[in-house]
């Protein structure tokens, strides 16, 4: 009797995987088989897909919502499903397209078919990677011209600050002194001490 997996993946831990568990659950696959990567698509280096593959047998079968959950690198994509049908023997059932179903037409044709419509397929889900973090950077370039600031809002300066920098600065106090009396590390007054210099 076969043994029936399922495999799951979405790319960060805020995205919902739902839809993917309800595919599978249709499919016929039990919770108990059902494995999930929150995790990029990029590579095969995902804990719970390896896994996955380290219990695969000649009888098994891998049922996958569609190719870009499997991944998003072309290579990899062709070289894993090469390694699961042929190395290990399995199967592979993408539900998204029956034509991807190993398990169907066996002959010549059919896998000359479903290897053409493989090989489209995870070229589209790279292509589609790229494209997204191609406009994620074009997003970032625009929202920087347009002066939104990334990362951690800053730590306003402490009320004595510009005093203690006009004291260091006349040479009035030294650079330790001045960073001890606003509570900053010396690197950090420093830092800011140079910026003020530089918007001047």
């Amino acid at each position: 009797m076969s043994k029936i997996y399922g495999y799951v993946r979405v790319s960060t831990k805020e995205q919902n995987p739902d839809r993917q568990l309800v595919a599978l659950k249709q499919a016929g696959v039990s919770a108990a088989n059902i494995y999930m990567d929150k995790i990029s698509g990029k590579d095969f280096n995902r804990p719970n897909y390896r896994k996955m593959v380290r219990r695969l047998t000649k009888d098994s079968v891998v049922y996958v919502k569609s190719i870009d959950r499997l991944g998003r690198n072309y290579k990899e994509i062709m070289d894993e499903w090469r390694y699961i049908t042929q190395v290990k023997g399995a199967d592979i059932v993408v539900i998204a397209l029956p034509l991807l179903d190993t398990r169907r037409s066996k002959n010549l044709l059919g896998t000359f078919i479903s290897d053409m419509v493989l090989q489209l397929l995870s070229f589209v889900a790279e292509n589609e990677r790229r494209n997204i973090r191609q406009r994620q950077a074009e997003g970032i370039a625009a929202a920087k011209e347009r002066g939104v600031r990334f990362g951690r809002p800053r730590k306003p300066l402490p009320e004595n600050f510009y005093g203690q920098y006009d004291l260091w600065h006349s040479g009035k106090c030294s650079l330790t002194q001045a960073a001890k009396a606003c509570n900053m590390p010396i690197s950090t007054f420093y830092v800011k001490c140079k910026q003020i210099k530089q918007e001047a």
